[in-house]
């Protein structure tokens, strides 16, 4: 609980200068239209559903409606979880709500192809060991049971229900409006199961990482994400301090929000920071290793470099 509190304090104190850094846009103010922010958002859909849907049914989104990846590739890596049957079914639940997401930000506005995603072993494996600070041992495999497969899903949901409320306020037109909206109320769902399910192993070891709990991995984790979006806290943890608690009474942080208990919001640069697992919105890798799609990502790669080995066209999108 001290390196935690060390930890938020210390993000805490250089929350301001990563605010003002002027290499990093912390602002969700940039050129856009409604339609651009929603097709940004698809990005994160195609992750859910073919995390969801491979980890749960064993097969991926184009095996349920092939016609919404519009010619985009297959996903890297993804396979059929070892999940226990409650986890499962509702993995598999989630997964059929990504199709519908998909499906409904399609038929209004035409959607996007598919970027290729990464959702292999190794990459996971990656993440965390970024997050804990050394080298799991074995790997960590989000495949291989029912807490690995939550402790990876951790990392996605809760980045869209992010991504939606800071669209939000930017959105013109009412019929886009209520789509967010919806899809807001799904997403937020989704990552409150998935954090509950989490608490109720709050305490369980996570053998990769010899004697770290699994609320300390989603710690680690958060902590993660915010230095990557570089953009001070927007993401926390399980449990934390009393004084960051809900009305500073309670340690139990099964809702990540802020001092007022709303929901944090990010901008498209933070997502692409934290998702591509780079710090920067102009260079890919990670999770969309050739780049994410639609106008709001793509403007971003205009000079970009990709990762090391990745050979992307260049007509992507």
């Amino acid at each position: 609980m001290f390196k935690l509190c060390l930890v938020l304090v210390l993000l805490i104190a250089i929350d301001a200068s990563l605010v003002n850094s002027s290499y990093c846009s912390c602002s969700g103010n940039i050129s856009a239209s409604d339609v651009d922010r929603v097709h940004f958002a698809m990005n994160l859909e195609f992750m859910e559903a073919e995390f969801f849907l491979k980890g749960s049914t064993g097969k991926g989104l184009d095996a349920f409606n092939e016609t919404l990846a519009q010619g985009g590739p297959p996903p890297v890596g993804a396979k059929k979880a070892n999940l226990d049957p409650i986890t499962n079914r509702i993995i598999e639940e989630f997964g059929y709500q990504e199709i519908g997401h998909l499906r409904a930000i399609a038929d209004m506005t035409g959607g996007i192809p598919r970027p290729l995603l990464n959702l292999t072993r190794e990459n996971f494996a990656e993440f965390m060991d970024r997050a804990v600070g050394r080298r799991s041992n074995p790997r960590f495999d989000p495949y291989a049971n029912s807490r690995n497969y939550l402790l990876a899903s951790y990392y996605i949901p809760y980045v869209g229900l992010t991504g939606y409320v800071g669209t939000i306020p930017y959105l013109v037109y009412f019929n886009i409006k209520q789509l967010v909206a919806g899809l807001l109320g799904v997403e937020s769902g989704q990552d409150g199961v998935i954090r509950t399910m989490l608490y109720e192993r709050q305490y369980e070891m996570v053998e990769e990482y010899g004697g770290v709990t699994v609320a300390e991995l989603t710690n680690e984790i958060s902590n993660l994400r915010n230095e990557l979006g570089m953009c001070g806290i927007k993401d926390e943890g399980l449990c934390v301090p009393l004084w960051l608690g809900a009305e500073n009474r309670t340690t139990s942080n099964i809702l990540s929000a802020d001092p007022y208990s709303l929901s944090y919001d990010r901008t498209p640069q933070e997502i692409l920071r934290v998702m591509y697992g780079t710090g920067d919105e102009h260079r890919p890798g990670g999770f969309w290793p050739c780049g994410a799609n639609g106008r709001i990502a793509r403007m971003f790669l205009d000079g970009g470099s990709y990762g090391d080995g990745v050979v992307c066209s260049s007509d992507e999108n």
